[in-house]
């Protein structure tokens, strides 16, 4: 298989302060050699979206930079044409919030609880392989 035709294992993570970033990002590197790149707020992310190719975005419901809302970043990309296809979940522990997200448009995401679980591994599993 060329290494153009391997999905990139690439994932934007939005909004999450520095130590859940950090986590975040040690779990993905030891558990599927996935990198995990920041954004810190809406419109970064958008701009990096635009510009790369990630397997997944990992959204904090609150994001830490400034407060926004991170269901109001999922419907951003997912009315995007460009964008819509880009796999997509919520990083929180409320299940009011995952359920937005799924209307929303994202792939049932995790609480930050739940990192490094069997059960959250299995979930981001597919987009990583």
């Amino acid at each position: 298989m060329s290494e153009s035709a391997v999905k990139p294992r690439r994932v934007l993570s939005v909004g999450q302060c520095f130590a859940d970033h950090s986590s975040i990002a040690r779990v993905f590197r030891t558990s599927f050699g996935a990198e995990v790149v920041a954004a810190d707020s809406s419109r970064d992310a958008l701009e990096q979206l635009r510009q790369e190719t990630f397997a997944l975005v990992l959204v904090n419901r609150v994001l830490d930079a400034d407060g926004s809302s991170g269901l109001d970043l999922i419907r951003a990309i997912k009315t995007e044409d460009e964008l819509r296809a880009v796999p997509v979940m919520l990083v929180s522990n409320y299940d009011e919030a995952q359920a937005q997200a799924v209307q929303a448009g994202a792939a049932p995401g995790f609480g930050k609880a739940a990192l490094g679980q069997p059960h959250m591994l299995a979930r981001v599993e597919p987009y990583l392989r």
